[in-house]
């Protein structure tokens, strides 16, 4: 009988609430990192049928385009769901302490705030703006302008942002 192999599967999808403000930095090459916490509540009946909370911090860290996304969008109190994988770093510290951290590298975060998803929506069309050739006589003679050219997004749809999961409409 062949020996079976347990399947290799890291990943998870959590929604919550950021408890502050990413934290933005760029690596020594040049590489876009934002770390943040959120908060995931999940309310549950006790034993003797009274309601309770729990609440638990996870820390996530986004890298590349996503980080710089997160940093532009992101502030305290947003909402959003997170499909990503966890991962575990460990250093010592100055004092000479060993630390050990789980939390999540994202992959795609869908941003749940209706302020949020309009702001993804701006800077898409800005860099869309920035990427748009200069017009030619012929374009211009024809009224059409770079803003003209590039279509705003449709509110219900965030594809170009790739961080649509389906669950606009999602309510915490």
């Amino acid at each position: 009988m062949p020996d079976l192999k347990m399947p290799d599967i890291n990943n998870i999808l959590l929604a919550g609430n950021l408890t502050s403000d990413p934290t933005f930095r760029k690596t020594s090459n040049g590489t876009s990192v934002v770390n943040f916490y959120i908060a995931s509540n999940r309310r549950y009946r006790d034993n003797s049928g009274i309601w309770r909370e729990n609440v638990c911090y996870v820390g996530v860290v986004a890298w590349h385009k996503l980080a710089d996304t997160c940093n532009e969008v992101l502030k305290r109190g947003n909402s959003v769901l997170i499909d990503g994988e966890l991962q575990s770093r460990s250093w010592r510290n100055d004092d000479g302490t060993n630390r050990n951290i789980v939390e999540i590298r994202a992959r795609r975060i869908q941003f749940l705030d209706k302020k949020s998803l309009k702001d993804v929506e701006e800077a898409v069309i800005a860099a869309a703006e920035d990427q748009v050739p200069a017009l030619s006589a012929a374009d211009a003679g024809q009224g059409l302008s770079p803003v003209a050219v590039v279509s705003k997004p449709d509110t219900q749809k965030v594809e170009p942002t790739d961080f649509d999961f389906g669950y606009q409409d999602l309510k915490l």
